[in-house]
């Protein structure tokens, strides 16, 4: 389903079909896993589940959280971790229990990455899998960190940022030669798992990549082509790519 609509219109509707789902969840008792996304995308998304917790009393109590990715080589102190983004936007307004708060580290030694990336991968499933994942897209067809080429039975694990990744991400850190060249990311199984996926995509800068995902070829290529493949996704965008 493609629904042209504000960046405003889409972020209440996907909070509110979250808060229903917690809701839900806790009238039998159970909690729910939500994969987040970071970047300008989601930001009126959180901005609306934190009020939503403020005004209507929303508790967080009985979600469980994972992060689709995080910089390597950034502490949880340095404003530009995605650590730093989610407390700042979401985490520190709401009532989630920190233990319920997973998000990948930046700092785990090369000696150690495969079985961290592996550990992740495994709360991830303990947990049952992802109930909602929320997903944005990059100008290289991105999703998560799954850069062009990522397979689409690959997991939780270490990559190279692309060139364009890294281009677009330089403003945020003063210049090309600060920009990190490696993250962690949550793999494409993973996100295609997830048993209901809210895919946003907001500016003209995303439209063309956003049509060569769900109108093209389904390719490694651009991973967000095997969207295309997943049953209960919803579409959300603010401009018209047909």
């Amino acid at each position: 389903m493609i629904v042209v609509d504000s960046k405003e219109n889409h972020s209440r509707k996907i909070a509110r079909n979250i808060a229903d789902e917690i809701l839900l969840r806790q009238k039998l008792n159970k909690n729910i896993v939500l994969g987040l996304a970071t970047g300008s995308t989601p930001i009126f998304l959180y901005t609306e589940l934190v009020r939503l917790h403020i005004e209507e009393q929303l508790s967080f109590k009985n979600v469980i959280t994972f992060n689709l990715d995080e910089y390597c080589g950034l502490c949880t102190e340095n404003d530009k971790s995605y650590y730093h983004f989610m407390h700042k936007y979401l985490f520190n307004h709401i009532d989630i229990p920190s233990e319920n708060i997973f998000i990948p580290s930046g700092q785990v030694e090369q000696l150690f990455l495969k079985d961290y990336c592996e550990g992740y991968e495994h709360q991830i499933q303990k947990l049952g899998g992802i109930d909602i994942q929320i997903l944005g897209i990059g100008r290289s067809g991105h999703i998560g960190f799954n850069e062009p080429g990522s397979e689409i039975d690959s997991v939780t694990r270490q990559v190279k940022l692309h060139e364009i990744t890294r281009n677009d991400a330089s403003g945020d850190f003063d210049g090309l030669e600060n920009t990190p060249t490696h993250a962690i990311t949550m793999g494409m199984q993973t996100i295609m798992d997830a048993k209901k996926i809210f895919f946003m995509a907001f500016g003209e800068s995303k439209k063309e990549i956003t049509k060569k995902a769900f109108f093209g070829e389904i390719t490694d290529a651009v991973p967000a082509s095997h969207l295309q493949k997943h049953k209960h996704k919803t579409i959300c965008i603010d401009f018209n790519i047909k």
